[in-house]
């Protein structure tokens, strides 16, 4: 994995180039040189790098490929996409969704009150918003005002009490009644750790029943104008298209039905997200068995295949891929604080003036293994070690000449991983694992990464530079935080190698790439750790401008934030200093000085990096 599989996680958004990684675009600017620019202002912890351009990328690719679809198939609906906000309701991030696809008249789904109103105040003129989710008398309201506005949404039902509330709205009010939705409960069920999100047992649809009960009730009260679409979704970050086309084969043969039970509105088919977006960096455990290309051609094909059976119109067709859209413009940089090493350098070494038999076999070892030798010489080591370790016991050699023992053979298993290198050998692995150095970085997974502690969800990282070497150490990536879950354990089915660095004499950043979807919006203030300094990022033939600076928040807005007084909290701590026995008072005016100033900072450590 020389390349970190950059080639496999990419979509060559960036490269390789010069030991560095590089942005694939216009200028290729090097994350380090982004990275290093937006420290020299003295920031300190992770940063949040945004690439807008990666958006409109994504949202240009989903809307071409299903274009092309629709035109090879002789389709004759159309294609529309929303983006769902739950995936990323940060500013900048919204504010580059709804940018990038104005040309588009790219839409947004919210899920609950707050995110319909961040949707009608950003939404693209002529951009349709969905609404999803469970909804009171209150939200069903505010859909009402944003039709009234001049938004073209759409409210999905979740169940028959939700059909029965808009229309007691409408009766009530004489706003302009929104388009109206069904969310239908599928039989099929999709795949992957979001499964459940389909299948009959999920929480969200209306079953067959309560479907043809609802079309009664809009029949009854007149509203059959109103509805327009059907909507479903079988999960998030789909590894396997099989599910899908099962899937689409259900809906579409009740669209149908539908459409020959009078509903005459109904134009439009709604297939949700599921979209999935590769996190692995190893080839042999890629997450999904699709491009976009086919998953395009295969909702088109199908769905032109059913309608034409049915003698049906083509329906309208609308996606929820939010994943897809937003998860590779976000990359987290991180500074590696320290190293606990689980060898020792030679200068350690402290060698007697008589040393042991097998202390001085041990040194001739070291001293002559070459690449050639480098196997028999590790066994003999190896051995050599085992048996000193008995000495011990047995109280023959004292600790002194047990450390040496270690220093040694670690020493002599380094030098047999350079020579033999990513050789595919089960006792290499075995002392890859042995071998692993822990790397401290200055972020809180909590915070930044919660799909990696909550889930399981791997993430490419690889470090910024020094990539015209090769990395020999196996890793394991540690945290700042106090909580032994904050760790990225060394595993040897997806290892991952890192370079054996002098924190002293070279910073070394860590980059993990594709966490622009759900790791902000899940992000926790576990031990209260906030989000990261925040960049825009725009790229143009010349190079690269720093936009959109959303700094960390201070250690005295955190605990504001909590709930606590922070007013309450500074007099207090001053009153304290002022009334201290162990500060002499030259000293108390400083001291206070120096106390503001860390209040005012955020709580990632401020070494050197």
């Amino acid at each position: 994995m020389n390349n970190y599989g950059i080639n496999i996680w990419s979509d060559k958004n960036f490269i390789i180039k010069n030991g560095e990684v590089k942005l694939n675009y216009k200028s290729k600017p090097s994350l380090l040189q982004i990275s290093k620019e937006v420290r020299e202002s003295g920031i300190k912890g992770p940063l949040l790098l945004r690439f807008p351009h990666l958006i409109k990328k994504q949202i240009q690719r989903l809307y071409s490929n299903f274009n092309s679809a629709i035109d090879e198939n002789n389709y004759k609906g159309s294609f529309g996409a929303v983006f769902p906000l739950k995936v990323n309701q940060f500013p900048h991030a919204v504010e580059s969704i709804v940018n990038q696809g104005k040309k588009f008249s790219y839409g947004l789904e919210a899920g609950s009150k707050t995110e319909l109103l961040l949707a009608m105040s950003n939404a693209n003129s002529n951009s349709k918003i969905t609404v999803n989710g469970f909804k009171d008398k209150e939200m069903i309201t505010l859909g009402f005002i944003a039709c009234s506005s001049g938004h073209n949404i759409t409210l999905i039902i979740e169940g028959l009490n939700e059909l029965n509330t808009i229309i007691d709205v409408a009766n009530e009010t004489k706003l302009k009644v929104p388009h109206i939705g069904i969310r239908v409960r599928l039989h099929s069920i999709g795949s992957g750790s979001w499964a459940k999100s389909g299948g009959m047992d999920s929480k969200f649809g209306l079953t067959s029943t309560e479907i043809i009960e609802a079309i009664s009730i809009l029949k009854n009260n007149s509203f059959m104008d109103k509805f327009s679409m059907i909507h479903f979704h079988i999960g998030s970050q789909m590894n396997d298209i099989a599910p899908l086309k099962k899937a689409l084969r259900e809906a579409g043969n009740i669209y149908a039905e539908l459409k020959k039970m009078g509903a005459s509105s109904l134009n439009n088919i709604n297939i949700g997200g599921g979209l999935a977006v590769e996190y692995n960096q190893h080839s042999h455990a890629c997450t999904h068995n699709y491009s976009i290309e086919e998953f395009s051609s295969s909702v088109v094909f199908l769905l032109g295949e059913i309608m034409d059976t049915k003698n049906v119109q083509h329906p309208n067709i609308y996606t929820e891929s939010g994943r897809f859209i937003a998860a590779s413009h976000g990359v987290l940089i991180v500074p590696v604080l320290e190293l606990f090493s689980q060898d020792y350098h030679e200068k350690l070494l402290n060698l007697k003036d008589n040393n042991p038999p097998l202390i001085k076999e041990l040194l001739e070892l070291n001293k002559l293994l070459d690449k050639k030798t480098s196997i028999e010489y590790l066994h003999d080591a190896l051995d050599h070690q085992e048996s000193l370790f008995t000495l011990f016991d047995l109280g023959y050699i004292d600790l002194q000449d047990r450390s040496n023992a270690e220093i040694l053979v670690h020493n002599i298993i380094k030098k047999v991983l350079y020579f033999c290198g990513y050789e595919n050998s089960k006792e290499l692995e075995q002392l890859q694992t042995r071998l692993q150095e822990r790397y401290l970085i200055n972020l809180s997974i909590f915070q930044s990464l919660p799909d990696y502690w909550g889930i399981g969800q791997n993430f490419p990282v690889m470090p910024l530079n020094n990539l015209d070497k090769k990395p020999l150490r196996a890793a394991s990536l540690c945290d700042i935080t106090c909580d032994s879950d904050g760790e990225i354990g060394f595993s040897p089915i997806k290892p991952l190698y890192l370079h054996d660095v002098d924190l002293k004499k070279d910073e070394y950043f860590l980059g993990f790439f594709n966490i622009g979807a759900y790791q902000e919006t899940l992000g926790m203030n576990h031990n209260l750790f906030s989000r990261p300094n925040e960049y825009t990022i725009d790229i143009n033939e010349n190079g690269y401008i720093v936009k959109n600076i959303v700094e960390s928040k201070s250690i005295l807005n955190i605990l504001n934030d909590m709930g606590y007084d922070k007013n309450k909290i500074l007099n207090k701590l001053k009153t304290d200093i002022l009334n201290s026995d162990f500060i002499q008072k030259q000293e108390k005016t400083d001291t206070l000085a120096k106390l503001k100033v860390y209040l005012e900072q955020n709580s990632y450590l401020r070494t050197t990096n």
